[in-house]
């Protein structure tokens, strides 16, 4: 059976994988070693840090691991992602170096649902821009949005969206949606009204996005899509940065043709220290977040390590194929 003999733990920024799994239970003569700072962008900077490592567990796509990347480590035999899928992970050229790609239970859709809402209500009401004020000393200068009678669009109506549309239905919202491959009646029996994508952009008051990056998603909210979102319209993106084309969005911000942007999600994570969105107007901004509670980092924590324990007793679970 393989043996284990160092293991990392990668981008454990809040420092709490220890908290969320029994890391003693590991096998005999294996060391564990947590990264809690990112590694960095390069593949160099990735493959120095982890080249003398046989097993590494990735939290997400926050490091990534092209070709490039597994073959510049001869050593890695085991490499778990939490969740079941991971983009960041070239599956094929895994496989092709030998290495065994094992992921965990799916979790964190439930609080990305949840996070969408608390973006929608803090840019609509400007809670972090009248919190700080408060604290500076001023009182009430803003005037806040109504979301009752207002139409909420949601871009794909899968498990977070649908979620995501439930919520507007309680707030009384007039809820749209459209996708690509929108099930309309699944639609209609949630209480959602299917539409087209102009009319989706052109009407709604507050538009949430929930698709997975592909390449035909990728730039989906462009130029011409904003500018029929138009200057009162509010976007939240709590799914992938690449939906959206990045210059476009921010041109629209600063020149007021946009009502705001929350964003959790980013194209460079961490965000740039220079990163021009760290001043840009109009946006409430989160480090991704969506999927960071406890009950997901427990789901994670414990399934990777039930992994490692599969996979050091010969019967490695959850892989992931090409």
């Amino acid at each position: 059976m393989p043996e284990i003999h160092r293991v990392a733990i990668l981008d454990d920024y809040q420092q709490v994988a220890h908290r969320y799994a029994d890391w003693s239970a590991l096998p005999d003569g294996a060391h564990l070693s947590v990264f809690t700072e990112h590694l960095g962008s390069s593949a160099e900077e990735v493959v120095a840090a982890l080249e003398p490592f046989d097993v590494v567990v990735a939290m997400r796509e926050r490091t990534a691991f092209p070709a490039e990347v597994l073959d510049g480590l001869p050593n890695l035999r085991l490499l778990v992602t939490t969740g079941p899928v991971n983009a960041a992970i070239d599956v094929t050229a895994a496989e092709r170096a030998g290495i065994v790609v094992s992921g965990t239970r799916p979790a964190g859709l439930v609080p990305t649902a949840e996070l969408t809402w608390g973006l929608i209500h803090a840019l609509a009401r400007s809670l972090p821009t009248v919190d700080r004020g408060l604290r500076e000393g001023a009182w009430q200068h803003t005037v806040g949005r109504d979301l009752h009678g207002a139409r909420l669009g949601v871009v794909g109506l899968g498990n977070v969206g649908s979620r995501v549309a439930r919520v507007g239905l309680a707030f009384d919202m007039d809820v749209v949606a459209w996708s690509a491959n929108l099930d309309t009646e699944r639609a209609k029996a949630l209480g959602v009204t299917p539409v087209g994508k102009h009319e989706l952009l052109a009407t709604s008051d507050v538009v949430t996005l929930h698709l997975p990056l592909s390449p035909r998603t990728a730039g989906l909210i462009g130029r011409d899509e904003l500018a029929l979102l138009g200057p009162d319209a509010l976007l939240i993106n709590t799914s992938r940065a690449r939906l959206v084309d990045e210059q476009a969005l921010h041109a629209a911000l600063t020149e007021g043709n946009l009502g705001g942007a929350a964003l959790d999600v980013h194209p460079d994570e961490p965000l740039p220290a220079d990163s021009p969105w760290r001043s840009a107007p109009r946006t409430v901004l989160t480090p991704h977040l969506g999927y960071v509670t406890a009950g997901t980092y427990g789901t994670f924590y414990r399934d990777a390590l039930d992994d490692i324990l599969a996979y050091a007793a010969g019967q490695p679970t959850r892989v992931i194929a090409p």
